[in-house]
């Protein structure tokens, strides 16, 4: 279980002192952004400008682990990839460190979100994934978490039967349905030969299959998600060539997304955001809607793969 208060200590005091301690002086502006995993602020600087902070949750990633995630930000913005890297020390560090706390900064970079929708959207989608895995492919990682069904399936599902967070009557019809679900995800190879984008940001960065990167991109009914997939990889195979075997993996690994997604609330709940931020969590609705969502996807195993 992760530490009950991680954050207690990381007071506003503390993230300015922080910051001015790596020779930036504050104008004392501070803005809380979105963020569960850690905690992100955007900081105004004494010049007018504004850098964005990120102080790493406790114990759940190594130093090597995020300096790997670093290093990885700026070897696609060396290859001129649109990505925000973490700002160097004049030693060239981009991990830095305050009484116990874990930080970088970041440039403060605008953008807009792309229409998921439009046709050239996703190709220009397709066509920076595959500028991403054309770097990823020339280098791996040692330290991030890996990528598979043991870590996203297994673990999930034994953390949140062994702590009690599922109604009493629900229990069983979760731990049958999850056991016949990973019992046929455990048939399948799924490659970590490349380093890929992970999920929500460079934070979940690993060594993975290249099509985790690109069905998060694809919604709605099947030819809906068959003209997506087509307008990714047409962008996608401008710089690089996707390998059609993986399109098997794709509603596998949205069968791993959505148990571990469940298990990251639980492990995170002694941490106050969670608890505000899903309060329906724990409740027989929501593990409800949960199994029905996982037997959705036991249906979706046995769909022919989308081919575009």
């Amino acid at each position: 279980m992760s530490t009950a208060t991680p954050y207690d200590s990381l007071t506003p005091d503390v993230i300015l002192a922080a910051i001015e301690g790596t020779g930036v002086q504050c104008d004392g502006h501070l803005l809380a952004l979105n963020s569960y995993e850690n905690r992100v602020y955007q900081v105004g600087i004494e010049d007018g400008s504004k850098l964005i902070a990120k102080f790493y949750r406790p114990g759940r990633l190594t130093d090597d682990a995020i300096i790997e995630e670093h290093t990885f930000t700026h070897e696609l913005l060396a290859a001129e990839i649109p990505v925000v890297a973490p700002l160097r020390t004049t030693t060239g560090d981009t991990l830095r460190r305050f009484e116990e706390h874990r930080f970088a900064l970041f440039p403060r970079q605008g953008g807009h979100a792309p229409d998921l929708e439009r046709g050239d959207d996703l190709m220009v989608l397709g066509r920076t994934l595959g500028r991403i895995h054309m770097v990823g492919a020339a280098g791996r990682f040692a330290h991030r978490p890996h990528f598979d069904c043991e870590r996203l399936g297994h673990d999930s599902r034994a953390f949140v039967l062994d702590h009690g967070f599922i109604p009493n009557e629900l229990e069983a019809a979760y731990a049958s349905l999850t056991s016949d679900l990973l019992r046929r995800i455990d048939r399948l190879e799924i490659p970590t030969r490349l380093r890929i984008h992970g999920d929500v940001d460079f934070d979940d960065t690993v060594m993975g299959p290249a099509v985790q990167d690109l069905w998060m991109l694809l919604s709605g009914e099947r030819d809906e998600r068959t003209h997506s997939l087509r307008k990714v990889l047409e962008g996608y195979e401008t710089f690089v060539e996707f390998d059609d075997a993986e399109l098997v993996l794709i509603e596998p690994l949205r069968t791993l997304r959505i148990m571990h997604h469940a298990a990251w609330i639980a492990r995170r709940w002694d941490d106050p955001a969670f608890p505000l931020a899903f309060p329906a969590f724990g409740t027989v609705r929501y593990w409800s809607d949960h199994i029905l969502h996982l037997r959705e996807q036991l249906a979706a195993l046995d769909e022919p793969p989308l081919r575009p």
